[in-house]
């Protein structure tokens, strides 16, 4: 039963619902089939695979809630798994050798034989040996495999070439892809039209807008995907799976660009899973007794886009820029965790932009937000158990809408397991009163410590497991989402310092001196790597998180930061998003000389009226440093291109979205 459904062998990686947790489960060897009414007794940790069938066409779900029309049955049997983890493992190193027929990519390992070849004609990927490989092959070395891609040109090998270790994880070691290269199948593009030649090019620089974004982390031998409690409750047969079918494919970045190496499981160890968001490993002192502090932030590939793209939810609950992070503290053979999401706010709105500072957010009047709203907490309280909303937008202006309507979407959902907590960020701070972010972690320590977190002893026995999560939000879950989670979780390791013997009963962790520093730069990083992956800069009030108070020159940098982020998100973040939907496989590119959505052209004003005000302001220049022969002739030529000016940019501003930079690759319909 802890392997799959009716104790059958769980379905392949890619086929459906793998449950990999154990919560209590009922004695019945048949309770799957009577599901169809929700039921707490019945509660597993999972993870999400792609595709709903298996190869036998039994269909698994893929999402959703465990449902039982049967009442809990009066005997319940409590499992809890306690044992070391067996970590599956692939090849760490490797030499590519090219030929103009085949890439030979050879596992470089000790004691291990294995070369991977992929015909550059037919694509077909091969097992055989290092004698195959011809000796006038060019060679070079290489970190890993991202995976392929196919553009207009034809297929795309994309692979590391150059990584830097972050750190090690319970004895494995935790690396960054630092560099990659593009390397096409074919030798030549002559055989392309200019137009495709044009449409391949772009698309070479989507690749490596994304492969360029910093943020990508990787581990041979230990799955990197889970947190530590789903890796400690899991069954034997998930545990016999590769690390490419074993992880959680809401955070492997790389999950379309391995489709072939997923369907043949013999070349599964050349497949690295790869994620995306943030990663510091910190050996700690404290009371003279050594630590290693961990800080994993997993970026979900479902929804995932740039700032004002991409908002809400789609149809299957996924929610735009969802982000798990797991704060890890490891101290003389035990292990603690503390688990945070972030997510935007889960029902159907949107925030385009338009050339204003602040775009108008907008709820959809013709959607049924609860479907996607409950399939969207089904699924949290699934993975993590409780859930409590820290809700931190504003209560009056543009975002007061939205609040009330995520208030009111939980009051109607009518949910035990989940709370709503609405803190007005900017208000209960204005005036640089920082310290009333105390007010939050004052209202919510109670629903903290009934949450806890994981703690493993020095014997491996579980001392507690986190039994919910905050789920934190602002506009976009950076800046206000970062300063939050960074206070609760410092909360958490005070706790788990103290369990361990680290810390005294009457210390705290404020007060050492070296640890906060390590602390706050770690999650001041954290904010803005997230920040850069979704906006496009540094996150905002990082100097609070790195000093614990407000100052005159963060000011002056969340100015700057500003700016920055209103320039890229109305003239750059299309381009960003057309790179991401298609590194992640939401956009399939067509081999045919079909026009692609690339070619579509602007309508006259786009040209036009950018062009009349520019002219016309530079007209006005020009009259104040030549001046007419008399104050009025000046005068006058002034009024006429000032008043050109200003009604260009009036309707320029009017007709905003036609002005900004939108992404082409997938329908706007789609991501609203």
């Amino acid at each position: 039963m802890l392997g799959g459904l009716n104790n059958e062998k769980p379905p392949p990686a890619g086929s459906g619902l793998i449950f990999l947790g154990v919560g209590l489960l009922s004695s019945s060897s048949s309770l799957i089939p009577q599901c169809t009414e929700f039921a707490e007794f019945f509660l597993f940790i999972y993870v999400f695979y792609s595709f709903p069938a298996t190869s036998s066409g039994r269909q698994y779900p893929i999402s959703g809630v465990v449902r039982c029309k049967t009442p809990p049955p009066k005997k319940i049997i409590k499992v809890r798994l306690i044992q070391e983890v067996k970590m599956p493992t692939a090849y760490e190193r490797f030499n590519l050798h090219t030929s103009p027929e085949k890439f030979y990519i050879e596992a470089c390992d000790d004691g291990v034989e294995a070369v991977l070849a992929i015909d550059r004609v037919s694509n077909e990927m091969t097992l055989t040996g290092k004698k195959d490989v011809p000796p006038s092959a060019n060679t070079r070395p290489i970190c890993g495999i991202m995976g392929t891609v196919r553009l207009v040109a034809g297929m795309y090998l994309i692979v590391i070439t150059k990584k830097r270790n972050v750190g090690s994880l319970l004895g494995h070691a935790v690396w960054k892809a630092v560099d990659f290269d593009v390397i096409s199948y074919k030798k030549t593009v002559l055989h392309l039209t200019e137009n495709q030649t044009q449409d391949n090019k772009t698309f070479l620089s989507m690749i490596n807008n994304v492969l360029t974004t910093d943020g990508f982390y990787f581990c041979t031998d230990y799955d990197l995907t889970h947190t530590l409690q789903r890796l400690a409750n899991v069954s034997h047969d998930f545990q016999e799976m590769s690390l490419l079918e074993r992880a959680d494919q809401r955070f492997v970045w790389n999950g379309s660009l391995l489709r072939e190496f997923l369907t043949q499981p013999e070349l599964h160890k050349f497949a690295i899973p790869v994620v995306h968001g943030f990663v510091v490993m910190k050996p700690c002192r404290v009371n003279g007794k050594i630590f290693e502090w961990i800080l994993i932030s997993r970026r979900s590939c479902f929804r995932a886009g740039v700032r004002y793209y991409v908002r809400g939810i789609d149809s299957e609950g996924h929610a735009a820029n969802f982000v798990e992070t797991e704060q890890i503290v490891l101290y003389n053979g035990g292990r603690a965790s503390f688990v945070q999401t972030r997510g935007s706010m889960p029902f159907f709105w949107s925030q385009r932009p338009n050339l204003k500072y602040k775009p108008k957010p907008l709820i959809s009047k013709n959607t049924n937000h609860m479907d996607g709203f409950q399939r969207h907490f089904d699924s949290q309280v699934l993975i993590y158990g409780k859930q409590t909303i820290l809700n931190l937008i504003n209560q009056k202006g543009s975002e007061k809408p939205l609040e009330q309507a995520f208030a009111k979407m939980v009051t109607g959902m009518e949910n035990g397991m989940i709370k709503y907590v609405a803190f007005d960020f900017h208000k209960e701070c204005s005036g640089m009163r920082w310290d009333r972010l105390s007010i939050l972690v004052d209202n919510v320590a109670e629903t903290q410590d009934e949450y806890s977190y994981f703690m493993v002893d020095t014997e491996g026995k579980v001392l507690s497991q986190q039994k919910g999560t905050f789920r934190s939000n602002c506009m976009d879950c950076l800046d206000r989402t970062n300063v939050i989670q960074s206070m609760l979780a410092r909360r958490s390791v005070q706790s788990q310092l103290q369990r361990m013997g680290v810390l005294h009963v009457a210390q705290r962790i404020e007060e050492q001196a070296d640890f906060e520093k390590i602390y706050k730069n770690a999650w001041a990083d954290n904010a803005n790597a997230c920040a850069k992956q979704y906006a496009g800069t540094g996150a905002l009030k990082t100097d609070f998180t790195r000093t614990g108070k407000r100052t005159q020159m963060g000011l002056v940098m969340d100015g700057v930061n500003s700016a920055i982020r209103y320039y890229k998100n109305n003239f750059s973040d299309g381009f960003r998003q057309d790179s991401i939907d298609l590194f992640l496989g939401n956009y399939a590119v067509d081999e045919t000389d079909s026009p692609t959505p690339l070619r579509i052209q602007k309508d006259w004003k786009f040209l036009t009226l950018p062009i009349i005000m520019v002219v016309a302001f530079s007209m006005c220049i020009i009259c104040l440093l030549m001046a007419g022969d008399t104050w009025t002739e000046t005068l006058a030529y002034l009024l006429f291109w000032g008043t050109a000016a200003a009604v260009t940019a009036a309707v320029i501003v009017f007709n905003g979205r036609d002005f900004v930079d939108a992404p082409k690759l997938v329908q706007k319909e789609k991501m609203d």
